[in-house]
């Protein structure tokens, strides 16, 4: 298991990982396997993990007053998933997240986190590479919320993350444009019809 996250580092820093890195790396990781609907944090907990998803596929979002999920990420095979505001300060997180298929992840706990590899320069490096990283996508979401058609964005996803698709349902999908899925449904009859 330990070899995807050692990938997944290796493929984004400038220097390799060395053997007592990834020593470190397998000692300070810890499987942790969810089933479907089974939640990683709901809201109001602090979150104490950090989580590299290796096999599955989970959401976050928020519930309103009439219980409808609000899709605010979608996190599939090596990708990140947490709260990073809650983690890192220590402040209840306003979102659940939760395994949309049997789901297995690599977790540190923040005691390990902040004791054992924080400091290191490799995880220095990946940490500014994914908050960059993140920063840039938050701002395109943020873009295109306000200025793209509902056809738009759905291109956007589409050419973006092709693999949501065959991951997800159309009502998540919806949720996560900002859209209903009837409109969801709507737009590609008539991408179809074209």
């Amino acid at each position: 298991m330990i070899d995807k996250l050692v990938q997944h580092i290796n493929d984004r820093i400038d220097n390799k990982l060395t053997e007592s890195d990834i020593s470190l790396l397998s000692e300070v990781f810890h499987l942790k396997k969810l089933r479907k609907h089974q939640y990683l944090i709901q809201s109001g907990d602090v979150c104490k993990i950090a989580a590299f998803v290796v096999k599955g596929a989970l959401k976050k979002y928020t519930v309103d007053e009439t219980g409808k999920e609000n899709i605010l990420e979608l996190f599939i095979e090596n990708w990140w998933a947490g709260d990073k505001e809650s983690f890192m300060i220590g402040t209840p997180t306003p979102y659940y997240i939760d395994a949309y298929e049997d789901t297995e992840l690599l977790i540190i706990n923040k005691s390990d986190f902040i004791e054992k590899i924080g400091k290191l320069s490799f995880i220095s490096e990946l940490n500014y590479i994914l908050t960059e990283r993140q920063s840039f996508q938050l701002m395109k979401r943020l873009h295109s919320s306000q200025t793209l058609t509902a056809e738009q964005k759905l291109e956007q996803l589409q050419n973006t993350y092709p693999e949501f698709f065959q991951r997800f349902p159309q009502h998540i999908i919806a949720s996560y444009l900002g859209m209903t899925k009837e409109t969801l449904s709507r737009i590609r009859a008539n991408a179809l019809k074209k």
